[in-house]
C-alpha cells in the first residue's frame, strides 16, 4: 500500500498565502499543519521547505473558511480536523483551552495555565502556543499576557491586532486590550 500523500491548499489572503497542509484520513481529511506568511517569511517559502514532496490539492470548504476568518466573519473551526498527535499531551491540552476561548474574548497564558492546573505554566503554556501547528484553527491570537499587551503571533503583530480587532476586541494605542473579556476567570 503506498504511503499516504501530503496535500497543500493555498488561500491567498490580505496577510499573504496561508497554507493548509493536509492528508486523508478514515473519517475524513485531516490538517497537519496550517502556516501562516509573516513578516520575512512567506507560508509558501515554508511549506516547500517543510514538505518538499507535498502536492497541491483544493479543500475549499476549510480554505474558504479560513477566508471568511481572515475577514473578520464569525467562523467557527471543528478541533476534530486537526492531527494533533504530533503534539506533546501538554501542548494537546493547551491547544484544547485555547480552542475553546470564543471570539471577541482573550485569555492570558497565566489564565490558561491555572485552568490547566498548573498555576506557574504560563512560560510552558506561550511556548506551547508559540509553536500551534493550527494557528487559525486553534485562534492563539486570543491569548494575551497578563498586564494586556499582545505577546506573539506567528503571523505578527499586524495580523494579531488585526483579528482582535475584527473581534470587536479594542486596543489601546500602546498596543494593550483594553477592557479585556477574560476567559477562564
Amino acid at each position: 500500500m503506498p504511503p499516504k500523500q501530503n496535500k497543500t491548499t493555498i488561500s491567498h489572503t490580505p496577510y499573504g498565502p496561508v497554507v493548509i497542509v493536509w492528508r486523508s484520513a478514515a473519517g475524513g481529511p485531516r490538517i497537519l499543519r496550517l502556516l501562516l506568511s509573516s513578516p520575512g517569511s512567506s507560508a509558501l517559502q515554508r511549506v516547500s521547505e517543510m514538505f518538499p514532496q507535498a502536492r497541491e490539492s483544493p479543500w475549499q470548504a476549510v480554505s474558504s473558511k479560513i477566508t471568511r476568518f481572515l475577514f473578520g466573519k464569525p467562523v467557527t473551526f471543528d478541533l476534530a480536523m486537526t492531527n494533533l498527535s504530533r503534539c506533546s499531551t501538554f501542548q494537546q491540552r493547551v491547544l484544547q483551552a485555547e480552542h475553546a476561548i470564543p471570539r471577541g474574548r482573550v485569555s492570558s497564558y497565566q489564565r490558561i495555565a491555572r485552568h490547566l492546573g498548573v498555576p506557574k505554566g504560563a512560560r510552558a503554556v506561550g511556548n506551547a502556543l508559540a509553536h500551534n501547528p493550527f494557528p487559525l484553527i486553534v485562534p492563539c491570537h486570543r491569548a494575551i499576557r497578563s498586564d494586556g499587551s499582545l505577546g506573539g503571533f506567528q503571523g505578527g503583530m499586524a495580523m494579531k491586532r488585526a483579528l482582535l480587532l475584527k473581534e470587536g476586541i479594542s486596543l489601546s494605542p500602546a498596543g494593550h486590550v483594553r477592557h479585556p473579556c477574560w476567559h477562564y476567570g
